[in-house]
């Protein structure tokens, strides 16, 4: 499916699924789901992931065919994401067994030369495509996939628009998540000084167009303007949100914001965020990817401690949360209409919070309170293909500079006066350019502290 902008003071009508309404269950089997940014798939290396707790694999052939794979050997139970890629096909460590992208074994070394591979000896696939820079799995049948219900943005399409584009993994659910994707209420005061300021914190109006079992359009503009435009807030099930921004400075000019928050498990999410516009191209075209990260990794990171907090605590009084919220119509009203979405069509799902219906798995281990989920380099940069690569070399340039101030400094006390006074001072040099690389190194790995 492809989401159709409008004009602001026109009603966005949602596109058809091939999904029954029957017994208002919405199916997530039969959905595409974006998996990661082509360009962060590693190259001749397996890509490990979850859905709804699903262990899933996701690798290319010898051929550039991709292939994506239950995470789990059909032998012994090893993981196949533990396992490495031989000759296109994934190889598990455990005992040497060979799978194709289609899931076949291919090849058992235990097995004499003249004897079958057995017949249940082969991996759940999953179709797997590129569209618009991001790899997207079909969790549901091969054969029942329509490439038409990709979730894809246009304008994207459009070679006049630009797109930051970052993925980042977040410490609490995908409905948490969400929940903070469709509250612009909270964007003032959340990430003052970064993407917005305090005192423009207001009441807001907001108009919810249409509602359905794939998802609902929704607006919204400050409450005191009414001569302001709309801005368009949709949630396109499973999970795309959307805002889109119309005549921004001058006619014309367009940005959006496209999110994909990805349910890896109970209590964890991988987003996929695109940030895209349409003026000003040449400031997202001249700037490294990895370099907007760091700000956009702020952004992102401003939200995360009180979200996992929030999170904690509606678990800790295992109330509904019809009964914990006390929502403002000003501020909380596509918040409480994706939460009654869920009510009404979620059933289905492995696991949601609704607003006031709910079902979780108790004994799910809740990730957010380990250490590690809060770091930057375990939620972004050892997932971001641009990240990962300038983290690399600024640790080799580090040590290479530690390395030479070292020598350096050795050679200034072998010597005699004048060359020992240059040496001496190219070693404060380097050592100086190393400070300022350990404090590059830092922004890959460390989230964003408020002060």
């Amino acid at each position: 499916m492809t989401t159709t902008p409008d004009k602001p003071e026109t009603e966005q009508v949602i596109g058809t699924f091939s999904m029954s309404e029957i017994g208002q269950e919405f199916n997530w089997r039969n959905c595409w789901y974006p998996v990661t940014f082509v360009q962060d798939l590693p190259k001749n290396d397996l890509y490990s992931f979850s859905l709804y707790a699903e262990p899933l694999v996701l690798y290319r052939n010898q051929d550039g065919k991709l292939g994506c794979l239950a995470d789990c050997c059909p032998h012994r139970a090893a993981k196949l994401s533990d396992g490495q890629i031989i000759d296109g096909r994934i190889e598990c460590l455990y005992h040497g067994w060979q799978f194709g992208v289609d899931g076949q074994c291919l090849h058992i070394p235990q097995l004499p030369q003249d004897a079958k591979i057995p017949t249940h000896a082969c991996v759940k696939s999953f179709k797997v495509v590129e569209r618009q820079g991001i790899v997207w799995m079909w969790a549901g049948n091969p054969e029942t996939a329509d490439e038409k219900l990709i979730l894809t943005i246009p304008e994207l399409d459009n070679p006049a628009f630009v797109s930051i584009d970052i993925m980042t993994d977040r410490p609490y659910d995908q409905g948490f998540c969400i929940e903070n994707l469709l509250d612009p209420a909270h964007f003032p005061i959340s990430h003052h000084g970064s993407d917005s300021d305090r005192k423009n914190a207001q009441p807001l109006e907001f108009e919810v167009l249409q509602t359905s079992i794939a998802g609902f359009t929704g607006r919204y503009r400050n409450a005191g303007k009414p001569n302001e435009n709309w801005i368009d807030l949709d949630f396109f099930a499973p999970n795309l949100i959307q805002y889109r921004l119309y005549n921004i400075g001058k006619l014309g000019n367009q940005a959006g914001l496209a999110s994909y928050p990805l349910p890896l498990s109970q209590g964890r999410c991988r987003v996929l965020s695109r940030f895209y516009r349409n003026f000003s191209t040449w400031k997202i075209k001249l700037q490294p990817r990895w370099w907007t990260h760091f700000y956009r990794s702020r952004v992102l990171e401003e939200d995360m401690y009180f979200l996992s907090g929030a999170q904690a605590e509606v678990e800790r009084l295992g109330q509904s949360l019809k009964k914990l919220y006390l929502p403002l119509k000003t501020s909380d009203t596509l918040v409480l209409e994706y939460r009654k979405w869920l009510d009404k069509y979620g059933s289905s799902l492995p696991f949601y919070r609704g607003y006031a219906t709910s079902k979780l798995n108790v004994s799910s281990e809740n990730e957010a309170s380990t250490p590690s989920s809060l770091d930057r380099f375990e939620r972004h940069t050892k997932i971001c293909g641009s990240c990962h690569q300038a983290y690399q070399g600024t640790k080799l340039v580090q040590q290479t500079l530690i390395g030479v101030a070292i020598a350096l400094t050795a050679l200034a006390i072998l010597t005699d006066d004048l060359v020992s006074h240059i040496t001496a001072f190219t070693a404060v040099l380097a050592v100086s350019l190393a400070a300022v690389t350990e404090k590059m190194k830092i922004k890959f790995e460390r989230p964003y502290q408020r002060p």
